[in-house]
C-alpha cells in the first residue's frame, strides 16, 4: 500500500498548530486551549464541569452579542394614518414599514419622505 503525500505545513510528530495571525485569533486559541486542558485532567477522561471562567472567556472572544443591548429603545411617537397612507402610496412602502420611517422622523411626513429619498434639507 502506497502512503498519501502529507502537506508541506504539516510535519511528523508535530503536536502545536501553527500561531494564528491575529491577536484575536490568539485570544479565541487561548481561551479554546484552556478549555481543552480542562477536559483532559483526570487521565484523559472528559471532564463533566466545564471550567465557567474559560468557557466565559471562550464566548466573549466571539463577540456574540445580545440582541437586547443593540436594539435602541423606540419613542412613543403617534402617527397619524392619513400620513401612513401618504407614504404607502407615495412611495410604495407597506403600512408597517411606512409606520416605522415615520416614527424614526417624529411622525413628521415631509421630513421621513425626505430621508427615504435621501434629500439632506
Amino acid at each position: 500500500m502506497a502512503e498519501e503525500p502529507q502537506p508541506a505545513g504539516v510535519h511528523e510528530g508535530a503536536e502545536q498548530p501553527p500561531a494564528p495571525a491575529s491577536a484575536e485569533d490568539r485570544k479565541a486559541q487561548a481561551a479554546m486551549s484552556t478549555l481543552d486542558a480542562a477536559q483532559r485532567e483526570d487521565d484523559g477522561a472528559p471532564k463533566k464541569n466545564v471550567d465557567t471562567e474559560a468557557l466565559g472567556k471562550a464566548m466573549k472572544s466571539l463577540d456574540v452579542k445580545d440582541k437586547s443591548k443593540t436594539q435602541e429603545v423606540k419613542k412613543a411617537v403617534k402617527v397619524d394614518p392619513a400620513d401612513v397612507a401618504l407614504l404607502v402610496e407615495q412611495l410604495e412602502l407597506t403600512k408597517p414599514k411606512a409606520t416605522e420611517l415615520l416614527k424614526a422622523h417624529d411622525g413628521d411626513a415631509v421630513k421621513a419622505m425626505s430621508a427615504f429619498i435621501g434629500v439632506s434639507a
